[in-house]
């Protein structure tokens, strides 16, 4: 087995992928989170400054979400052919709704007429609504398993993936995304939105920390392969744990008007969830509910060593320019917006 660092490149892969998943997690959560709320803006400067305040950087940060593909692609190719088939329509729903809201964004200001600019403004916010929502069933969907066979095609419909559980990851994700994209606002806002803010922010926390916890007890009864992952290590649940203390810390920040603080953990809780699932897991990515020995683990479904050795080459080389460059972005554009005639 190749190992580098001590790790085999199975190994190293998994991690790349976890990664840069997480990375657009952190990135484009505050994005989608901030469409999620607009619709509770009121006055057309509000959401006018709203859309300025992701304007630089939404389409940057959806560049994560490509490189997640292909280094789920180039790292592991069964589990990219086995997942985007079994997904295919949540995906396709997935892709339109990213179209519309790049649109919306785009076409919201081409027009003066009021009936143009709510009509963009409830086609964005509904995007990044049913964006979140699909990311977090395929995500749920992925935490329980899926009818995997041994010749490591789908057997299943798209409608199984419409379970209480898949939907309550959904509608989770929702939630995180938009108390993620509040506390984000609050950094680029001032004056009366800025004020405005302040209750959605506290308002989308209890959304969330509610469903979290009710995530959690669902977890344990539809999930009891991860909980037996967790008992077998009890270090682990010292991730949760942390998690609960991330959420319990927004508020706290927020009322002391330490806002930066509180997106960093409101990025984490992104962070330290994606790094739940991927303990209960690993080292399978895909669970098959039919037979577990015909589950998709990083062993069976990866890439050749040789390729998997080059591409991590490339990988280490390729991702830290683009967060490089994702860093700088943020610095230039950095402080509260300001209207203008370029603006959205």
């Amino acid at each position: 087995m190749t190992t580098f660092l001590g790790l085999d490149l199975a190994v190293w892969w998994f991690l790349v992928v976890g990664a840069v998943f997480t990375g657009y997690a952190v990135l484009d959560g505050f994005d989608l989170g901030a469409g999620a709320i607009h619709m509770f803006f009121k006055r057309e400067e509000s959401r006018r400054v709203a859309l300025n305040a992701i304007g630089p950087v939404w389409d940057g940060n959806e560049v994560w979400l490509v490189i997640g593909g292909g280094t789920l692609f180039a790292g592991f190719p069964v589990v990219y052919g086995t997942v985007f088939s079994a997904f295919y329509v949540p995906f396709m729903l997935f892709l339109v709704a990213l179209i519309f809201r790049a649109i919306s964004i785009e076409f919201r200001s081409k027009e003066k007429m009021g009936w143009w600019h709510k009509m963009w403004d409830w086609s964005y916010s509904v995007a990044s609504i049913v964006v979140a929502l699909s990311l977090g069933v395929v995500l749920g969907n992925i935490i329980q398993g899926l009818p995997i066979g041994a010749d490591r095609e789908f057997h299943g419909n798209w409608l199984s993936f419409l379970n209480p559980y898949a939907l309550l990851v959904g509608l989770t994700t929702v939630a995180l995304f938009a108390q993620h994209g509040a506390v984000y606002l609050l950094l680029k806002t001032e004056n009366r939105i800025f004020t405005r803010l302040t209750l959605i922010v506290r308002q989308t926390l209890r959304v969330f920390t509610g469903l979290y916890l009710l995530l959690s007890v669902a977890t344990l009864w539809y999930v009891p392969h991860m909980l037996r992952v967790f008992l077998a290590q009890p270090w682990l649940f010292a991730v949760p744990l942390l998690t609960l203390g991330l959420v319990l810390s927004i508020g706290r920040l927020v009322r002391r008007r330490r806002y930066f603080p509180a997106f960093l953990c409101s990025g984490s809780i992104a962070a330290m969830l994606l790094l739940t699932v991927a303990a209960g897991l690993f080292p399978v990515l895909v669970r098959s509910t039919l037979n577990p020995a015909w589950s998709l683990t990083i062993y069976n479904a990866a890439s050749s060593h040789k390729s998997l050795g080059i591409m991590l080459t490339i990988a280490a080389i390729g991702i830290p320019l683009v967060a490089t460059y994702t860093g700088f972005v943020f610095w230039v554009f950095r402080g509260k917006v300001r209207l203008d005639d370029a603006s959205y």
